[in-house]
């Protein structure tokens, strides 16, 4: 195993988890919402609906993702916990 390799490829994940996060519930949430609420969703407007609920969703979303990709990681580099 390399240490090194392994924290890397961790912490690039994580940037890009942040990255989504950031962009999805600032982004959206704040920066764009006049824009995104010209669009309805469900009776609702994409902005608001994004700064209430969207980013909790994508938040959720991104949970399971980095646990999925650390698992692929952890078995890549030898590291997961075996049965």
């Amino acid at each position: 195993m390399k240490p090194r390799s392994y924290w890397q490829e961790n912490l690039r994940l994580v940037a890009g988890c942040l990255a989504v996060w950031f962009v999805v519930s600032f982004g959206f949430g704040i920066l764009l919402v006049d824009e995104l609420n010209r669009i309805p969703l469900g009776g609702f407007r994409l902005g608001f609906w994004f700064a209430q609920q969207g980013s909790i969703y994508v938040f959720l979303a991104l949970i399971f993702f980095y646990a999925w990709r650390m698992g692929r990681l952890d078995r890549k580099h030898g590291v997961d916990e075996e049965d």
